[in-house]
């Protein structure tokens, strides 16, 4: 009985780890989804660290490609293994 619960939480763990990055991918798509609908002009405010910076709307669509790829890629190897 024992082995058979020690079996099951690793699996439990992936698949955790599964539906974060799943989330964590579904809010940068849905970030650039909402920074393609400001006008390109418009400055916005990116988080880093504790303190907001003023960027361009392409510069942050750009920081959140990267980081939903990376999510992407992540989650493509957790699929495979």
């Amino acid at each position: 009985m024992a082995a058979a619960t020690a079996g099951s939480t690793p699996a439990k763990e992936v698949v955790k780890k599964k539906v974060e990055l799943m989330k964590e991918i579904r809010a940068h798509e849905v970030a650039i989804a909402e920074l393609g609908n400001l006008n390109p002009s418009r400055a916005v405010y990116q988080k880093a660290g504790n303190i907001f910076f003023r960027k361009s709307v392409q510069s942050v669509v750009t920081t959140e490609q990267k980081q939903l790829d990376q999510a992407k890629a992540r989650l493509s190897k957790l699929n495979q293994a």
